[in-house]
């Protein structure tokens, strides 16, 4: 019998399922006398014509249920476990993983290293590879499962081993070479570390991951996030403008070179390089795509292509006078203060108040909207002028909890402010609507 119950949590309207008088609560225990390990499983096996599935009801009673259908015909169920299985945790102990510096105190799930390949097509997860057997990557290969994202760091076989602090980890890097034999898309991942993973080592990673285009179709470099809670952990430093100019260099030189022998840009810079070099943003087709968005690769360009088109759109109104506040982290700041000179010309008299927000919490070397607390906001802003409302972005918060990450609510926040809190989706048209919009 299946190690995890797949308990169905609702059946759709009109559905095959519902047809089948299948209800919340029924388990499903085998589908063409196959046990189901997780919903890549279910996906593939009920994507046939014909199926016979075996179905525990709540008083234990099994029915056998035969099923004729279109091909590729949902059957209209949903699962109360949506990956229908246990997450895998971490086995890895990156020098540069951010939850290790973590403080004490906060929810459990913020503790929680996900190391899972399965995430990684679900939600852009990105992976070691170091948990994944041989059945894992022939699963990949025969669901093809991509773009599977893959958390590289280096591809030197012994200085992978040092930086994840796993004997394993730089076998695990063969399974590149095998995903790539079998044409499976992949995008990689660069947590530079200075002094480690850079310099030389950075070029040579650069060099081998190119050998992988085009299954290999982006690489993001991206620089290590160090909080005040690093006692103990490996001795790592923050780089400086010196060392993203040369970073920045390398890469731009490595874009040449591919865009020469396959018009991808392949190799990408997080946005966090320019800012800290003081260089401009590239222009948008050099993020061929935006494939590493969530990596923060073209998420500030992405952002103020979408503002200025939006604002483009709208005639503007010199007579209309508002003030707003927007709360960001300081690396962020003064590219929202270049914004909004633009929105100053069809609207003079809006004003918005740009607060780059110091991490206390953190420490003042994390500069990021994302990982900014409730207690730094109300600490921070409780002394400023904050108009009619406060524009937050929305990954400060949980979506649906509409909390901080140290558990304090919008709605704390709000009332210690004395202000409407607005929680800004990522668009720039977004953004240019929450300016304007009323509260």
């Amino acid at each position: 019998m299946n190690k995890t119950t797949h308990k169905i949590a609702s059946v759709a309207p009109g559905s095959i399922a519902e047809e089948l008088e299948l209800e919340p609560g029924d388990v499903i225990l085998a589908i063409n006398d196959q046990e189901l390990e997780d919903i890549f499983d279910y996906h593939y096996m009920v994507e046939d014509e014909y199926l016979v599935m075996l179905v525990e009801k709540p008083d234990g009673e099994q029915w056998e249920l035969e099923i004729e259908k279109e091909m590729d015909e949902d059957l209209g169920i949903t699962f109360e476990n949506g990956l229908m299985d246990d997450y895998k945790s971490c086995s890895n102990k990156c020098i540069f993983c951010f939850i290790d510096q973590m403080p004490p105190g906060m929810r459990d799930t913020l503790y929680f290293k996900d190391d899972d390949s399965r995430l990684s097509f679900l939600q852009g997860n990105y992976v070691t590879l170091t948990n994944m057997k041989e059945k894992d990557i022939d699963r990949i290969i025969r669901y093809r499962l991509d773009p599977i994202n893959i958390s590289v760091q280096t591809t030197n076989p012994a200085l992978r081993c040092e930086m994840l602090h796993n004997r394993f980890a730089g076998d695990a890097l063969k399974k590149i070479d095998t995903l790539y034999e079998a044409g499976i898309r992949m995008n990689g991942q660069i947590v530079l570390c200075k002094g480690v993973n850079d310099g030389a080592e950075l070029e040579r990673s650069i060099k081998d991951l190119m050998k992988y285009q085009p299954y290999m179709e982006s690489v993001s470099v991206v620089p290590v996030g160090l909080s005040k809670f690093r006692e103990g952990l490996y001795p790592l430093e923050p780089f400086t403008k010196e060392d993203a100019c040369g970073v920045l260099d390398l890469i731009h030189r490595y874009q040449r070179i591919s865009m020469e022998e396959h018009d991808m840009h392949f190799i990408h810079a997080s946005d966090e390089w320019y800012l800290l070099a003081e260089q401009e943003l590239p222009e948008e087709e050099s993020y061929d795509g935006y494939l590493q968005l969530e990596n923060g690769v073209g998420m500030l360009r992405l952002l103020r292509e979408e503002f200025l088109e939006a604002l483009a759109e709208v005639s503007g109104d010199r007579e209309l006078k508002k003030e707003v506040s927007i709360a960001t982290g300081r690396l962020a700041a003064p590219f929202l203060e270049q914004l909004m000179e633009h929105l100053n010309e069809k609207y003079p008299n809006v004003c918005v108040n740009i607060y780059p927000i110091r991490n206390d919490f953190f420490g003042e070397m994390i500069t990021v909207s994302g990982l900014l607390t409730g207690r730094d906001l109300k600490n921070q802003l409780s002394a400023v002028s904050l108009g009619e409302k406060l524009l937050l972005p929305c990954n400060m918060v949980r979506s649906e909890e509409q909390d901080f990450l140290d558990d304090v609510t919008v709605k704390e926040l709000e009332k210690t402010l004395q202000v409407p809190i607005v929680i800004v989706k990522s668009s720039g048209k977004d953004l240019l609507d929450a300016i304007l919009g009323e509260t």
